[in-house]
C-alpha cells in the first residue's frame, strides 16, 4: 500500500476535494486489471480498501475530507467488512452482526467472517442489521474495546491478504456513517469482473511463455487472447451504461468462467511440474477457484453449479436457488 500511495493509484479513487485525483471509472477499472494480472492478492488488498473508501464518500460527516485525505495519501489504511449482509451467513435466523442503540449510543454485537487485512488497516467499514431490519455502516478504528481480530485464515490460496474474521462484543461503534443517498450492497460488481479479467490475463501472459518453447499451444494463447479481449470490451462498454443487474451478473459469469478454465489449461500445458506445490500453475488454478466464492451473487453461483452439473440454467434448482 505504500507503493499504491506514492504511485498515485490510492489517490486515483478519492475525489479531487478530499486530496485525491478522482479518476474516472474506467481509469480505476484498468488499474484493477493490470495489478490482478501481475499480483491478484494485491488487487484484492486494494478493492476492499476502495470499497471502504466508496461508503466513507456517501458521508455527510465533516470528516470526510480528512479521512479522505488521509487514505488517499496511505497515512492510515481503511478495509471493508460487510459480507454478512451481502452474500455471506445471510441464512441465519439472526444478523450475524447486530446493532442495537440505547438512547443515543449505538452498541455492535455478532461477527464480520471475512475482513481482508484485519490485522494491518487501522479502521474497518462495516455494517449491521438492526433489531427493526433497516442496515447501518459504522467506520470502526480496529483498537476499539470490545473487537477481536482472529489470526489470519490459511486459505486455499491468496492468504497473503490477510483475511480474518472480526469478533465485535458490545463495541461502542460511534455515530453510523450518515450518508448522502440511501445505499445498498452490490455484489458482483464491476471490479469483481474486472479482478477476473485480470487474473485471467495473467495467466494467458504464461501460456504464451509456454508457447515460445511449445509452437502447438500458440493456437491455445490465440483463443484465449481473443476471449480475453471480448470479455474486455464488455467490460467497458458495461461502464459507458447503466447495465441492469442481469446483465451484470452474465458478466461476472463469463469473467468467473474464463479465468477457471485458463487456469486449468495452464495447468495442463505445464503438466507434472505444475502440479507441484509452488508452481505459477498450481498458484493460478487454486487462486482461479477464488471468484467462485467470492461477492458471488446467487443468480451466478446457481448458474455456475448449473453449468458444473450439466443441468439446464432454468432449471429446478437454479429456481430455488434464486
Amino acid at each position: 500500500f505504500h507503493l499504491f500511495a506514492r504511485t498515485g493509484i490510492l489517490a486515483a479513487f478519492i475525489p479531487k476535494d478530499c486530496g485525491g485525483t478522482g479518476a474516472s471509472e474506467r481509469v480505476l477499472i484498468e488499474l484493477f486489471l493490470a495489478i490482478a494480472r501481475r499480483c491478484l492478492t494485491s488487487a484484492l488488498a486494494l478493492s476492499q480498501w476502495a470499497a471502504a473508501v466508496r461508503i466513507i464518500d456517501t458521508s455527510h460527516d465533516p470528516s470526510r475530507t480528512t479521512l479522505l485525505a488521509d487514505l488517499a495519501s496511505g497515512r492510515i489504511r481503511a478495509t471493508v467488512g460487510i459480507s454478512q449482509i451481502s452474500t455471506s451467513r445471510r441464512h441465519l435466523s439472526a444478523p450475524a452482526l447486530l446493532a442495537t442503540q440505547h438512547e443515543t449510543q449505538w452498541s455492535l454485537t455478532g461477527l464480520c467472517p471475512w475482513v481482508t487485512g484485519g490485522d494491518s488497516s487501522d479502521l474497518l467499514i462495516t455494517a449491521a442489521v438492526t433489531n427493526s431490519g433497516e442496515t447501518k455502516f459504522f467506520c470502526v478504528p480496529l483498537q476499539t474495546r470490545g473487537l477481536c481480530i482472529e489470526p489470519p485464515m490459511k486459505l486455499l490460496a491468496l492468504s497473503g491478504s490477510r483475511t480474518s474474521a472480526v469478533h465485535f462484543d458490545r463495541v461502542d461503534p460511534g455515530e453510523p456513517i450518515d450518508q448522502k443517498s440511501s445505499s445498498t450492497v452490490r455484489t458482483g460488481g464491476l471490479a469483481t469482473s474486472a479482478l477476473a479479467l485480470g487474473a485471467a490475463c495473467g495467466s494467458v501472459d504464461l501460456i504464451e511463455k509456454e508457447a515460445a518453447a511449445r509452437p502447438s499451444l500458440r493456437l491455445v494463447v490465440d483463443e484465449f487472447q481473443s476471449e480475453c479481449r471480448s470479455v474486455r470490451d464488455e467490460l467497458f462498454d458495461s461502464i459507458t451504461r447503466d447495465i441492469e443487474p442481469m446483465q451484470r451478473n452474465r458478466l461476472r459469469l463469463r469473467a468467473n468462467n474464463l479465468v477457471v478454465r485458463v487456469g486449468q489449461a495452464f495447468l495442463t500445458a505445464t503438466k507434472g511440474t505444475g502440479f507441484i506445490e509452488g508452481h505459477p500453475a498450481a498458484d493460478r488454478v487454486c487462486e482461479s477457484l477464488f471468484f467462485l466464492v467470492w461477492s458471488c451473487p446467487p443468480s451466478v453461483s446457481a448458474a455456475a453449479m448449473c453449468e458444473l452439473a450439466g443441468l439446464d440454467p432454468d432449471s429446478e434448482f437454479s429456481s430455488d436457488v434464486l
